[in-house]
């Protein structure tokens, strides 16, 4: 650990074996999104999830964490985020946010993507949530490049957001490599803290969660559960992003994010797989 704010640097080894562990959560992802249908439960995602990330070698980061009983978060609706997988029925049309964590050799990858349950038409407002955090996510990680300090991040994630969307300030982003959370905190909103300088070794899970209506969350009784105050419905992106001497490489993208940040102008540079 190296800095005031006990930063983990990682090398640029360091950071292809975390690309492995991405890509495992990106398969996993990606299974979940090709089960997602009405009818199906969220412990059944959660199953599809765990069996990827042990099939490829790896092993849940959720799992047991803090005592968390599952391998996804999902969060479905008004949920926000630590949605524990259950016995819960998906419907169609339903706003379904699925985060995912994984550990290859040591090291983690963390991603979240939010989705419409297919199988009815969905709500254009809900589409419009859902790209508009995906966006808000890319614009955050743009500026892991572009900007100077650790707060250009949050500024440029309230910048797109705008007033269009109640933006959650209780939960971030974080810091990610031998522990699945590692300094720093990465806020989703403008401070003026401005925070460690953003410089080469850095690897930081961006993750904005955005609501229909207002900011304001509450923890259900379960106390992982996070859901909004005004019952509207919310949506959570999430990608785990390394900064090294030639730019950005997302760990958790297949593609590595080439097409998102090249057209934001920023550096894409991976380091190979």
């Amino acid at each position: 650990m190296i800095g005031q704010r006990k930063i983990q640097y990682k090398t640029p080894d360091q950071m292809r074996v975390m690309r492995r562990a991405g890509l495992v959560v990106a398969g996993a992802l990606a299974a979940v999104e090709r089960a997602l249908a009405p009818g199906v439960t969220t412990e059944q995602l959660d199953a599809v999830a765990e069996d990827h990330i042990r099939s490829h070698g790896a092993t849940p980061s959720f799992l047991g964490y803090q005592g968390y009983p599952a391998s996804l978060c999902i969060s479905v609706n008004d949920e926000v985020v630590h949605g524990i997988p259950g016995s819960r029925v998906l419907a169609a049309a339903d706003l379904i946010s699925v985060d995912c964590g994984a550990i290859v050799e040591g090291w983690h990858g963390d991603a979240a993507f939010s989705a419409m349950v297919p199988g009815a038409e969905p709500d254009p407002d809900d589409l419009a949530l859902v790209a508009a955090t995906e966006q808000a996510m890319w614009h955050g990680i743009a500026a892991m490049d572009s900007g100077e300090r650790l707060n250009a991040i949050g500024a440029a994630v309230e910048d797109f957001v705008a007033d269009r969307y109640g933006l959650v300030e209780e939960y971030g982003g974080h810091g990610i490599g031998t522990t699945m959370h590692q300094d720093p905190h990465v806020l989703n909103y403008r401070t003026r803290d401005k925070g460690p300088r953003l410089k080469a070794g850095m690897c930081l899970a961006i993750e904005p969660m955005l609501t229909a209506g207002g900011a304001a969350t509450k923890v259900l009784a379960d106390n992982w559960t996070v859901v909004t105050t005004d019952g509207r419905r919310a949506a959570h992106w999430e990608h785990s992003v390394a900064l090294h001497e030639g730019g950005l490489w997302v760990l958790t993208a297949v593609d590595g994010g080439r097409p998102q940040l090249e057209s934001l102008g920023v550096r894409f540079a991976p380091l190979g797989d």
